[in-house]
């Protein structure tokens, strides 16, 4: 039977898979159009398993040669005789796996015409050889050159595209023969790349991989592509799930990054004894959370290695600032290259929900480690196995009266949430857990949705700006219920008004037309 794969290249007679043929076949057209191009994507975005499938999908029309940088030592890059001997090497490799004439492989490979080890130019002995290999051959030549990252930023590698760039511009005047398309894959855009071209001199913009097009196809799952997956697991199994609304809810938690929708997916059919519901989805993301993943590590040492980034990160996470989606902002643009932000009616957001719980609880862990404690005996909020979460808010209401009273408004504003979160985990941890919604997070409110046991909990946190503000947020808290299913919310308000009153309690049906209960602080 087959598997989900969270581990290298996924491989269709092996393992479920999403089905991916439009995706291909808008890679085919690029192809089709002679394109050179770079599929940058976020670590373990199913780059790889692309290409493989394009391969298989390409390689009865094409000749394909389709390399890998990765474990190529420095020894590789030392200068460019090295660099082209390893090319020349590893091309023989794959050419020996194509049907092509013996004679045109024993040729590519012999490097005896030349004396490498003197000849000055070796890149223009190599551009001799590829014009030679595409004339000969009975099919045209596509290359494909897998974790690029590996030498990205090192000259050698990019006097190697310099190389491939001229070929490409005098093809296209009739006056050479190359590859017909060349796709480079790896995490960062080789075609803006920032390099060093001296140790000694300030990184500057200088890639010669400026003849490549936009790779603009959307490589992540919708919740319908997801589906397909689970159509195949359903046909094996017969689990009876509904495999719209499952495929919804994977989508809700992933945004269709490809790796947390197989490790989701993986999580069910092999630890969630395979009951395909969207409460055992809600406990697969929860267990996710909580198991060691290198993806989920990178997400908090490059939220820790790069100031800038952090900064950003905390004011969308905590909702006291809103930014516009501009590609050309270089913060913005990193972020969304390592697959951590990402454009959301045109506003900054985190990627997905888990990278969003994942990155909540790094910086809560750091603050509980830091300069904010306010937990509480968890045991006085759970009554008979169950969460008292009127109880919670009253007792976080009296820790802020008391110890943060005299703080500024600029301190609440900015720290008000945090302190929430930093309370309310402690009391959770082990049975229940949370998602902050992302639809609903803005300057003036966020949606806090708290899972203790099979009952759910939602919480508003809104800032204070007015009556007419308050109303509309006693409506969007309303109609969020609604949408969960629920028929109980909660507010929490964040007042800075001088003369403001700690109240405590249930809305007035004047108010609303749902149970809420709120404190303001």
């Amino acid at each position: 039977m087959k598997e989900f794969n969270v581990t290298g290249t996924c491989i269709p007679n092996k393992h479920y898979m999403v089905d991916t043929t439009d995706k291909i076949n808008a890679i085919i057209t690029l192809i089709e159009k002679d394109s050179y191009f770079t599929i940058n994507r976020a670590r373990q975005y199913g780059k790889t398993t692309t290409l493989s499938l394009l391969n298989q999908t390409i390689q009865d029309q094409y000749h394909v040669i389709w390399l890998s940088f990765e474990g190529m030592g420095d020894l590789a890059f030392q200068n460019e005789i090295a660099f082209v001997k390893n090319f020349i090497y590893k091309v023989k490799k794959e050419l020996d796996f194509i049907k092509i004439d013996s004679n045109i492989v024993a040729k590519w490979g012999d490097t005896t015409d030349y004396d490498m080890d003197s000849f000055n130019d070796a890149f223009e002995y190599l551009s001799d050889k590829i014009t030679a290999l595409c004339k000969q051959v009975n099919k045209e030549i596509i290359l494909m050159i897998d974790e690029v990252d590996k030498s990205s930023d090192n000259q050698i590698f990019l006097n190697f595209l310099g190389m491939l760039r001229n070929k490409y511009l005098a093809r296209s005047s009739g006056r050479d023969y190359t590859f017909k398309s060349v796709i480079l894959a790896g995490v960062y855009d080789i075609k803006n790349l920032k390099i060093k071209l001296r140790p000694d001199e300030e990184k500057k913009y200088n890639s010669p991989w400026n003849i490549a097009v936009d790779f603009n196809i959307d490589m992540s799952f919708s919740a319908k592509e997801i589906a397909t997956m689970l159509q195949d697991y359903e046909q094996d199994y017969h689990t009876g799930m509904d495999i719209e609304a499952i495929s919804n809810q994977i989508y809700f938690y992933t945004s269709g990054y490809p790796f947390l929708v197989s490790r989701l997916c993986k999580w069910i059919d092999e630890d969630g004894n395979r009951e395909w519901t969207l409460d055992n989805v809600r406990v697969a993301e929860h267990a996710l959370l909580q198991l060691p993943c290198t993806l989920f590590d990178d997400l908090a040492k490059n939220y820790e290695n790069h100031a800038d980034l952090q900064l950003l990160i905390d004011d969308i996470l905590f909702g006291n600032k809103e930014y516009l989606y501009a590609i050309t902002d270089p913060v913005i643009q990193f972020g969304a290259m390592l697959g951590i932000l990402k454009n959301q009616d045109n506003k900054v957001a985190i990627s997905n929900v888990i990278f969003d719980t994942i990155l909540y609880n790094h910086v809560l862990s750091k603050k509980n480690r830091e300069d904010i404690s306010i937990t509480s005996d968890r045991n006085q909020f759970i009554i008979n196995g169950r969460l008292d979460m009127s109880r919670v808010l009253v007792k976080f209401q009296e820790i802020m009266k008391a110890e943060y009273r005299e703080e500024n408004d600029k301190f609440l504003e900015k720290q008000g949430r945090l302190l929430f979160l930093c309370f309310l985990k402690p009391i959770i941890n082990g049975t229940g857990f949370y998602f902050v919604e992302p639809e609903t997070r803005n300057s003036n409110r966020m949606d806090i949705v708290v899972v203790y046991g099979s009952e759910e909990f939602i919480i508003e946190l809104k800032i204070w700006h007015g009556t007419e503000y308050r109303k509309d947020g006693i409506q969007q808290l309303e109609g969020y219920i609604e949408s969960r299913n629920n028929t109980k919310g909660y507010l929490v308000s964040f007042s800075f008004l001088k003369n403001k009153k700690y109240t405590k309690g249930y809305l007035s049906s004047d108010e609303t037309i749902k149970e809420i209960f709120e404190i303001v602080v």
